[in-house]
């Protein structure tokens, strides 16, 4: 049996200067309660040969269990107990801070391209949330202090902000009945405000140009702000990024990759959230390539998609390719309580689990052709260019003046 607790907090929710708290609590959650001690939770479950995880985004954190059913109505008390009594502590809060800011050293600040997805939303965003990514920023998390975690705990950890899915080999009665007697007694929590600030229509091509000591290589990306999830539109726009990226004979790998070879990698690729998000087009360049080639190499494959019927076949293979993915990826318990889940906590409707299939089969040339014209504009678009340190230009000797006379003004203040 899979229990799947989504919590809908993310990123999104965080107050300016507070990143990364959601990301903080998905560690939180494991360090002990009035019943259970540190890592106690996750040991149990691996005692009885089970397996748990939890992963934050920007929408939703999602706690997860895959164990034998006979051990059900255990982990339900365990993981009431954890909600009802989590051990916010100051001595829990340093040790998984720190287990954070090493967790954004190793995947952000130090990897090649570990600041790309960084980069690319504060180009992409002015106002809306999705501008900071769910790992958070250094200087947030060091700012933090004990007061900002439990009060972030005490509004987003609650009963009325919680969605259970569970999956596998139940009685529903009998689950239902436990989930009343574990979780029943625990008090509601003050009502949770969604109102978040809406990104403003983007009414002017963006352009951006980092140059970073850990980018190997120039990588050329282009944005365009997409509807969220779920929208109608959203789905002849996500089967666009398979025909541009999905396997080697894909549009964009085809050309920039296997034929012209100017490229390493190339694609473009839909984020689903449950607000208004990005649509990207990406290339990482081979040595040597002029970064303009491969911005007019992908523009190329944009006004296609909005100037041509894609055929019949390209058309076929991406929703095959999406067909396949919604029914092998509801397999097992945890696939489809993922499917459930995310239907309920994101898209707003669990039913939606069952229908998206068959908005997929509908799905037209018509229909992507109308959406790259509606949403791929010059108007909507933001261009990124992450290069290497060494492309930076050299500096003349007027620029490196002005900026040692700031310095010393700056000294002076």
């Amino acid at each position: 049996v899979t229990i799947q607790l989504w919590y809908h907090v993310g990123s999104k929710n965080e107050r300016a200067g507070l990143s990364g708290f959601a990301h903080l609590f998905e560690h939180l959650m494991f360090q002990g309660s009035e019943n259970m001690e540190p890592a106690e939770h996750s040991s149990y479950i691996d005692s009885i040969g089970g397996r748990d995880n939890a992963t934050t985004d920007f929408d939703r954190t999602l706690y997860f269990s895959i164990i034998p059913s006979n051990h059900l109505e255990r982990l339900l008390w365990m993981e009431a107990d954890r909600l009802r009594s989590l051990d916010v502590s100051e001595k829990n809060f340093e040790a998984e801070r720190d287990v954070v800011k090493e967790e954004r050293r190793v995947r952000v600040d130090n990897p090649p391209f570990g600041r790309l997805i960084e980069v690319v939303l504060d180009a992409v965003y002015d106002v809306h949330p999705y501008k900071i990514s769910p790992i958070g920023s250094m200087e947030d998390l060091n700012a933090a202090t004990i007061e900002d975690v439990r009060e972030f705990h005490q509004l987003f950890y609650k009963p009325n902000n919680l969605t259970m899915v569970i999956s596998g080999d139940l009685d529903p009665e009998e689950t239902i009945g436990w989930v009343e007697k574990y979780f029943g007694p625990i008090p509601r929590g003050e009502e949770i405000s969604r109102d978040i600030a809406a990104e403003p229509k983007q009414t002017a091509e963006k352009r951006t140009v980092v140059y970073d000591a850990n980018a190997p290589l120039p990588a050329v990306i282009k944005v365009y702000h997409i509807p969220e999830d779920g929208h109608p539109d959203f789905y002849p726009i996500d089967v666009a990024g398979a025909i541009l990226s999905n396997g080697q004979s894909s549009r964009l790998y085809k050309k920039m990759v296997y034929e012209s070879q100017m490229a390493l990698q190339a694609g473009g690729q839909a984020f689903g959230l449950e607000h208004p998000g990005p649509f990207f087009f990406f290339s990482i360049l081979n040595q040597g390539q002029d970064p303009a080639d491969a911005e007019a190499a992908l523009q190329e494959e944009v006004e296609r998609l909005k100037n041509e019927p894609v055929s019949a076949e390209e058309l076929q293979k991406a929703k095959n390719q999406q067909i396949s993915q919604l029914v092998f990826g509801r397999q097992t318990t945890q696939s489809k309580a993922n499917a459930i889940g995310y239907a309920e906590v994101i898209l707003g409707d669990a039913n939606l689990a069952n229908t998206q299939l068959d908005r997929y089969q509908a799905i037209t040339a018509a229909d992507i052709q109308r959406v790259a014209k509606k949403y791929f504009s010059d108007q909507n678009k933001t261009v990124i260019y992450m290069l290497p340190e060494s492309m930076r230009p050299e500096e003349t000797s007027e620029e490196s003046m002005e900026k040692t006379e700031a310095g010393d003004e700056e000294a002076a203040r």
